[in-house]
Protein backbone atom coordinates (compact mmCIF):
# COMPACT_ATOMS: atom_id res chain seq x y z
CA UNK A 1 0.00 0.00 0.00
CA UNK A 2 1.36 3.46 -0.94
CA UNK A 3 2.38 5.55 1.82
CA UNK A 4 1.06 9.09 -0.27
CA UNK A 5 -2.04 9.11 -1.82
CA UNK A 6 -2.80 12.62 -3.73
CA UNK A 7 -6.21 13.93 -2.56
CA UNK A 8 -7.88 14.60 -6.26
CA UNK A 9 -5.04 14.94 -9.19
CA UNK A 10 -8.16 16.33 -11.29
CA UNK A 11 -8.57 18.98 -9.51
CA UNK A 12 -7.43 22.52 -11.61
CA UNK A 13 -3.91 23.07 -11.16
CA UNK A 14 -3.87 26.43 -10.09
CA UNK A 15 -6.15 25.52 -7.46
CA UNK A 16 -3.44 22.68 -6.05
CA UNK A 17 -1.29 25.80 -5.85
CA UNK A 18 -3.83 27.40 -2.92
CA UNK A 19 -2.69 27.34 0.58
CA UNK A 20 -6.23 28.39 1.81
CA UNK A 21 -6.42 27.67 5.67
CA UNK A 22 -2.73 26.44 6.13
CA UNK A 23 -0.59 27.38 8.37
CA UNK A 24 3.16 27.78 8.16
CA UNK A 25 6.00 28.88 9.81
CA UNK A 26 9.10 30.22 8.40
CA UNK A 27 12.86 30.78 9.95
CA UNK A 28 14.78 33.52 9.18
CA UNK A 29 11.61 34.70 7.77
CA UNK A 30 12.76 38.68 8.31
CA UNK A 31 14.93 38.90 5.64
CA UNK A 32 16.29 37.70 2.24
CA UNK A 33 14.98 34.42 0.58
CA UNK A 34 12.64 34.31 4.05
CA UNK A 35 11.00 37.10 3.69
CA UNK A 36 10.09 36.28 0.22
CA UNK A 37 8.74 32.92 1.58
CA UNK A 38 6.79 34.46 4.03
CA UNK A 39 5.37 36.76 1.16
CA UNK A 40 4.73 33.92 -1.30
CA UNK A 41 2.95 31.49 1.36
CA UNK A 42 0.28 34.33 2.76
CA UNK A 43 -0.18 35.28 -1.23
CA UNK A 44 -1.38 31.84 -1.30
CA UNK A 45 -3.88 31.94 1.29
CA UNK A 46 -1.68 30.51 4.29
CA UNK A 47 -1.48 32.39 8.01
CA UNK A 48 2.38 32.31 8.64
CA UNK A 49 4.33 32.71 11.42
CA UNK A 50 7.59 34.78 10.63
CA UNK A 51 10.34 33.45 13.16
CA UNK A 52 13.14 36.14 13.19
CA UNK A 53 16.76 35.61 14.80
CA UNK A 54 17.63 39.39 16.16
CA UNK A 55 15.99 41.70 13.52
CA UNK A 56 12.50 42.50 15.69
CA UNK A 57 11.63 46.07 13.62
CA UNK A 58 12.41 44.46 10.38
CA UNK A 59 10.09 41.34 11.34
CA UNK A 60 7.44 43.30 12.94
CA UNK A 61 7.02 45.64 9.74
CA UNK A 62 7.43 43.05 7.47
CA UNK A 63 4.64 41.15 9.47
CA UNK A 64 1.95 43.92 9.16
CA UNK A 65 3.16 44.78 5.86
CA UNK A 66 2.48 41.26 4.52
CA UNK A 67 -0.49 41.00 6.52
CA UNK A 68 -2.14 44.15 5.32
CA UNK A 69 -1.79 43.47 1.53
CA UNK A 70 -2.46 39.97 1.16
CA UNK A 71 -5.34 39.99 4.36
CA UNK A 72 -3.58 36.71 6.00
CA UNK A 73 -2.57 36.28 9.48
CA UNK A 74 1.22 37.24 9.76
CA UNK A 75 2.44 37.40 13.13
CA UNK A 76 6.50 37.77 14.09
CA UNK A 77 7.98 35.17 16.96
CA UNK A 78 11.69 35.94 17.93
CA UNK A 79 14.26 32.22 18.57
CA UNK A 80 17.09 31.11 18.75
CA UNK A 81 17.35 28.34 16.51
CA UNK A 82 20.44 27.08 17.54
CA UNK A 83 18.58 26.68 20.78
CA UNK A 84 16.69 23.04 20.97
CA UNK A 85 15.41 24.08 23.78
CA UNK A 86 14.04 27.68 22.46
CA UNK A 87 12.72 26.47 19.37
CA UNK A 88 10.86 23.50 19.96
CA UNK A 89 9.25 26.06 22.52
CA UNK A 90 8.38 28.70 19.79
CA UNK A 91 6.90 25.93 17.33
CA UNK A 92 4.52 25.19 20.04
CA UNK A 93 3.32 28.06 20.66
CA UNK A 94 2.78 28.83 16.90
CA UNK A 95 1.20 25.30 16.78
CA UNK A 96 -1.06 27.09 19.94
CA UNK A 97 -1.66 30.43 18.73
CA UNK A 98 -2.44 29.88 15.15
CA UNK A 99 -4.10 25.81 14.90
CA UNK A 100 -4.95 24.81 17.80
CA UNK A 101 -2.73 22.12 17.65
CA UNK A 102 -2.27 22.07 14.34
CA UNK A 103 0.93 23.30 11.61
CA UNK A 104 1.04 22.23 8.28
CA UNK A 105 4.25 23.65 6.48
CA UNK A 106 6.85 24.29 8.62
CA UNK A 107 10.41 26.13 6.44
CA UNK A 108 13.70 25.62 8.35
CA UNK A 109 15.17 28.78 6.02
CA UNK A 110 17.63 30.55 8.98
CA UNK A 111 20.93 30.57 7.76
CA UNK A 112 24.56 32.47 8.24
CA UNK A 113 27.67 32.65 6.50
CA UNK A 114 30.85 33.59 7.47
CA UNK A 115 33.98 34.14 4.95
CA UNK A 116 36.75 32.49 6.88
CA UNK A 117 40.23 31.09 5.83
CA UNK A 118 40.39 27.49 6.50
CA UNK A 119 43.63 27.99 8.46
CA UNK A 120 42.03 30.76 10.98
CA UNK A 121 39.08 29.23 12.14
CA UNK A 122 38.43 28.94 16.03
CA UNK A 123 35.99 26.38 17.25
CA UNK A 124 33.69 29.51 18.08
CA UNK A 125 33.80 30.90 14.73
CA UNK A 126 33.27 27.31 13.13
CA UNK A 127 30.38 26.63 15.44
CA UNK A 128 28.82 29.81 14.15
CA UNK A 129 28.32 28.53 10.93
CA UNK A 130 26.81 25.32 11.66
CA UNK A 131 25.30 25.86 14.87
CA UNK A 132 22.52 27.98 13.08
CA UNK A 133 22.65 26.06 9.31
CA UNK A 134 22.76 22.34 11.09
CA UNK A 135 22.13 22.45 14.46
CA UNK A 136 18.99 24.83 13.72
CA UNK A 137 17.50 23.11 10.81
CA UNK A 138 17.73 19.95 12.80
CA UNK A 139 15.76 21.55 15.78
CA UNK A 140 12.95 23.30 13.64
CA UNK A 141 12.87 19.47 11.71
CA UNK A 142 12.54 17.91 15.31
CA UNK A 143 10.26 20.04 16.70
CA UNK A 144 7.68 20.42 13.84
CA UNK A 145 8.13 16.53 12.68
CA UNK A 146 6.78 15.85 16.57
CA UNK A 147 3.86 17.86 15.67
CA UNK A 148 3.49 16.13 12.20
CA UNK A 149 3.59 12.69 13.93
CA UNK A 150 1.03 13.81 16.33
CA UNK A 151 -1.59 14.84 13.39
CA UNK A 152 -0.48 12.18 10.68
CA UNK A 153 0.61 14.95 8.05
CA UNK A 154 3.19 17.57 7.77
CA UNK A 155 5.38 19.37 5.42
CA UNK A 156 9.17 20.68 5.53
CA UNK A 157 11.18 22.33 3.77
CA UNK A 158 14.97 22.90 3.97
CA UNK A 159 16.56 25.84 2.31
CA UNK A 160 19.65 24.76 1.55
CA UNK A 161 22.57 26.07 -1.09
CA UNK A 162 24.24 25.51 -4.27
CA UNK A 163 27.14 25.19 -1.60
CA UNK A 164 26.31 22.20 -0.19
CA UNK A 165 27.18 20.49 -3.95
CA UNK A 166 29.87 23.00 -5.53
CA UNK A 167 32.68 25.36 -4.19
CA UNK A 168 31.68 29.00 -4.83
CA UNK A 169 34.99 31.29 -5.70
CA UNK A 170 36.38 33.84 -4.56
CA UNK A 171 34.91 33.89 -1.27
CA UNK A 172 36.96 31.05 1.22
CA UNK A 173 33.46 29.70 3.29
CA UNK A 174 34.07 25.86 4.08
CA UNK A 175 32.03 26.05 7.04
CA UNK A 176 29.18 27.37 4.96
CA UNK A 177 29.70 24.74 2.48
CA UNK A 178 30.19 21.94 5.19
CA UNK A 179 26.96 22.51 6.51
CA UNK A 180 24.53 23.24 3.90
CA UNK A 181 25.59 19.71 2.48
CA UNK A 182 24.95 18.22 6.23
CA UNK A 183 21.38 19.67 5.53
CA UNK A 184 20.35 18.55 2.45
CA UNK A 185 22.01 14.84 3.57
CA UNK A 186 20.30 15.58 6.73
CA UNK A 187 16.60 16.37 4.85
CA UNK A 188 17.19 13.02 2.93
CA UNK A 189 17.45 11.24 5.82
CA UNK A 190 14.29 12.78 7.28
CA UNK A 191 12.09 12.26 4.15
CA UNK A 192 12.85 8.60 4.69
CA UNK A 193 12.48 8.23 8.40
CA UNK A 194 9.21 10.36 8.02
CA UNK A 195 7.59 8.61 5.07
CA UNK A 196 5.11 7.54 6.62
CA UNK A 197 3.66 10.87 8.32
CA UNK A 198 5.15 13.98 6.58
CA UNK A 199 6.85 14.84 3.29
CA UNK A 200 10.19 16.46 3.54
CA UNK A 201 11.93 18.81 0.75
CA UNK A 202 15.12 20.54 0.18
CA UNK A 203 15.96 23.68 -1.80
CA UNK A 204 19.54 24.60 -3.31
CA UNK A 205 19.55 28.36 -4.06
CA UNK A 206 22.20 29.92 -6.11
CA UNK A 207 23.19 33.12 -5.88
CA UNK A 208 20.52 35.61 -4.17
CA UNK A 209 20.66 39.63 -4.13
CA UNK A 210 20.01 39.31 -0.64
CA UNK A 211 21.40 41.26 2.81
CA UNK A 212 23.67 38.04 2.75
CA UNK A 213 25.49 38.55 -0.56
CA UNK A 214 25.37 42.66 -0.69
CA UNK A 215 27.86 42.56 2.34
CA UNK A 216 30.28 41.16 0.31
CA UNK A 217 32.87 43.49 -1.78
CA UNK A 218 31.99 44.34 -5.37
CA UNK A 219 35.02 42.92 -7.08
CA UNK A 220 33.36 39.55 -6.01
CA UNK A 221 30.30 40.58 -7.86
CA UNK A 222 32.14 41.61 -11.26
CA UNK A 223 33.82 37.79 -11.05
CA UNK A 224 30.24 36.25 -10.03
CA UNK A 225 28.48 37.90 -12.64
CA UNK A 226 30.97 37.08 -15.36
CA UNK A 227 30.32 33.28 -14.58
CA UNK A 228 27.00 33.80 -14.66
CA UNK A 229 25.43 33.15 -18.55
CA UNK A 230 22.60 35.34 -17.88
CA UNK A 231 25.00 38.37 -16.49
CA UNK A 232 22.80 39.23 -13.73
CA UNK A 233 21.83 37.53 -10.06
CA UNK A 234 18.53 36.46 -9.14
CA UNK A 235 16.81 39.09 -7.04
CA UNK A 236 14.94 37.03 -3.63
CA UNK A 237 11.18 38.08 -4.99
CA UNK A 238 12.00 36.03 -7.85
CA UNK A 239 12.23 33.16 -6.02
CA UNK A 240 8.18 33.13 -5.80
CA UNK A 241 7.59 34.59 -8.89
CA UNK A 242 5.37 32.32 -11.52
CA UNK A 243 6.84 34.37 -14.36
CA UNK A 244 10.36 32.63 -14.65
CA UNK A 245 8.34 28.99 -14.30
CA UNK A 246 10.21 28.79 -10.82
CA UNK A 247 8.13 28.68 -7.46
CA UNK A 248 10.43 25.85 -5.43
CA UNK A 249 8.81 26.71 -2.34
CA UNK A 250 5.27 27.17 -3.04
CA UNK A 251 5.82 24.44 -5.10
CA UNK A 252 7.12 21.73 -2.71
CA UNK A 253 4.02 22.94 -0.55
CA UNK A 254 1.17 21.52 -2.53
CA UNK A 255 -1.02 18.85 -1.09
CA UNK A 256 -0.66 16.29 -4.48
CA UNK A 257 3.08 16.33 -4.48
CA UNK A 258 4.85 12.53 -3.58
CA UNK A 259 6.20 12.58 -0.55
CA UNK A 260 10.33 13.47 -1.66
CA UNK A 261 11.44 15.72 -4.79
CA UNK A 262 15.02 15.68 -5.42
CA UNK A 263 16.72 18.66 -4.49
CA UNK A 264 16.53 21.29 -6.52
CA UNK A 265 19.63 23.16 -7.76
CA UNK A 266 19.58 27.12 -9.05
Amino acid sequence: MPLFKPENVNTPVLSQFSLNGKIAAVTGGAKGIGKEIVRGLAEAGADVALIYGSSHQAAEELAEEISSATGQRVQPYQCDVANREQTANVINTICSDFGAGRLDVVVANAGVCANIPSLEYTEETWRQNNSVNLDGVMWTAQAAGRIFKRQGKGNLIVTASVSATLINVPQTQVAYNASKAAAVHLAKGLAVEWADFARVNCVSPGFIMTEMLTAQPRERFERWLGMIPGGRICDAAELKSVRPGWLPWLYLECEELPRWWPDRDG
